[in-house]
């Protein structure tokens, strides 16, 4: 049985560590509160921008930008996993890490076998997680996280862009953590490139936009275009293919701070139930250090009463 200074000793450490989660929580709520913020603001324009290009290529020929024509076929591929910087956030990162995983099993198995499958991680646990395992990375996005800019995204899109164009690679996909709500997120597999047919739904975008019908009453209606369709479609598309790596970084660093908030406050949770756990165990041990060093006294009593 444990000691009374064991049980004090551990009793402490559960303490300081509650402590530390329960501030944890309290700035992960903080942040996650701007993050939404940025979110929210976000969507609308990147929404509205998808609407836009997918109205725009059905008045031209989309086979006159190079991004918008699938390649004959597909002999590399990129996929973009964005992931977090920092860990203690629950399932957070191994969830997004297991999506991606399983999606290159699924798709691009042979291709990784090859030599052939490129991946961008944005973040330092995917970073590691497939440095270690010896997929091919291209460049370096971690502890984008701490200061998150436009700017990452640009980047990050411009690379994919370039290779895309430059037949590096032949599709280009985006795997990430969609921000549904404080304790919950849905792991997106997205199609980057080629700008596929018809804009991709996510859940969050099924749920809140009625989308396809707004969509479908837009093609029905004529437009007059200055300078032209395909001129606004050129100015249009690379603000676009930028917004959509932007929204997604955007998505995981919200859905990063709800899961950090939720895991900490889990974890508050349970050191207060361990502290109950170890309080009793600590009284019973008291008390029987008590009640043992009373039989002695009574003991040792009743030896001298006998020895006189």
């Amino acid at each position: 049985m444990a000691s009374l200074r064991d049980i004090r000793n551990r009793i402490n450490s559960v303490e300081n560590t509650q402590q530390v989660t329960r501030a944890m929580k309290m700035v992960a709520a903080a942040k996650l509160r701007r993050a939404q913020e940025r979110i929210f603001k976000t969507r609308p324009y990147a929404f509205k921008l998808g609407e836009m290009i997918s109205h725009l290529k059905h008045q031209v020929d989309p086979s006159t930008h190079p991004l918008f024509v699938p390649h004959e076929e597909v002999r590399a591929a990129l996929v973009i996993v964005i992931t977090a910087d920092r860990g203690l956030a629950g399932a957070f990162n191994s969830n997004v890490i297991k999506r991606a995983t399983q999606f290159i099993e699924d798709e691009y198995a042979a291709l990784q076998e090859s030599g052939d499958l490129y991946l961008i991680c944005v973040g330092r646990k995917g970073h590691e997680h497939f440095k270690k395992r010896g997929y091919q990375l291209i460049g370096d996005f971690r502890g984008v996280f701490n200061d998150l800019s436009f700017d990452d995204a640009q980047t990050v899109a411009r690379r994919a862009i370039e290779g895309y164009a430059d037949d590096r690679w032949d599709e280009v996909r985006v795997v990430y953590n969609e921000f549904k709500n404080t304790i919950s997120q849905n792991r997106i597999v997205e199609p980057f490139l080629p700008v596929p047919e018809e804009q991709f739904m996510t859940p969050v975008m099924e749920t809140e936009i009625e989308h396809r019908a707004e969509l479908s009453a837009a093609y029905a209606d004529d437009y007059l275009f200055e300078p032209d369709a395909k001129a606004i479609l050129e100015e249009l598309l690379p603000r676009y293919l930028n917004y959509q790596i932007w929204r997604a970084m955007l998505e995981s660093n919200a859905a990063e701070q709800g899961a950090r908030m939720v895991a900490m406050d889990n974890a508050t949770s349970n050191a207060e139930d361990l502290l109950r756990d170890l309080r009793l165990q600590y009284n019973r041990a008291r008390q029987s250090a008590i009640t043992k060093e009373i039989l002695e006294i009574t003991s040792g009593a009743d030896a001298l009463e006998q020895a006189g």
